[in-house]
């Protein structure tokens, strides 16, 4: 292995997508110069698998991605030459999936709905306009959206100060509560950076390169991408802080929000021909 390869991995709402409108196009030049520069981008996040259908044709990108909080990686048939480790064939995409379905969190919900009494709701309790108000999608996009397969986000109404006592209560049950930017995501043991480094290590494994993992996201579901991936870019946000990570070598903040902080730090560090 004497050759690099480097992947991007990214997170999308307040990252790549504006955290308001969903634009992508601040980030336009840093796209098309990693596309010629065969450098996948590789989104990471914690939509769905209908809800990235539509996405990466919109902006793009036709390589690998990651969906609900590190839940599954699908790959395109023609990414690597042979099947990849674990998969298996759905849609026209390999599909490594790391935890089971959503229904056992449903039912998780459903046992402590008394305990938390009217102070939170989630995705398969709402209808579609109450979803559509909550993301700001338009009806197409919020109904994908809610075809989730693996996790089910949670949208807190009570006190701040009782959301940490439902965090725990949801991980005494075996539960691990993650909160991106607008919701509480409910699933099992899995993490973005763990799919980050299986995609990483199943790339070394069919092309016999070493991979540069490059990762940029703004929400405390990120840590674990950014932790994971060899370099660390925190993207501002005009809502919270960026995320607090462990380590401290390899670790950029954006000092643009979203899409222009992406564009911003990945010309910068990857030296960019934009």
């Amino acid at each position: 292995m004497t050759s690099m390869q480097t992947l991007v991995f990214t997170d999308m709402d307040g990252t790549l997508l504006d955290h308001n409108t969903y634009s992508y196009e601040p980030a336009r030049p840093a796209l098309e110069a990693l596309a010629q520069q065969q450098i996948p981008v590789i989104p990471t996040t914690s939509k769905t698998y209908a809800e990235m259908l539509v996405l990466r044709k919109t902006i793009g990108l036709n390589g690998p991605f990651i969906v609900e909080n590190g839940a599954a990686v699908f790959i395109p048939h023609n990414f690597f030459d042979q099947k990849p480790a674990g998969t298996v064939w759905q849609d026209g995409f390999w599909c490594k999936s790391f935890i089971s379905s959503k229904q056992h969190w449903l039912q998780l919900l459903e046992q402590i709905k008394a305990e938390f009494d009217q102070q939170f709701t989630h995705f398969s309790a709402m209808s579609l306009k109450q979803i559509q108000h909550a993301t700001g999608l338009n009806e197409d996009d919020a109904r994908r959206a809610a075809r989730r397969q693996y996790g089910e986000p949670v949208l807190w109404q009570g006190e701040a100060s009782a959301k940490q006592a439902f965090i725990e209560a949801i991980s005494a049950r075996g539960g691990y509560p993650l909160e991106g930017g607008r919701f509480i995501h409910i699933s099992g043991d899995c993490d973005k950076g763990q799919a980050l480094q299986w995609l990483c290590n199943e790339y070394q494994r069919q092309h016999n390169v070493r991979t540069q993992s490059v990762a940029l996201g703004d929400g405390n579901n990120d840590i674990a991408m950014l932790e994971a991936a060899d370099i660390a870019i925190r993207i501002h946000s005009p809502n919270h802080e960026p995320p607090e990570l462990q380590k401290q070598q390899q670790v950029y903040t954006s000092t643009q929000h979203g899409p222009a902080g992406w564009n911003e730090t990945l010309t910068t560090l990857l030296s960019l021909p934009i």
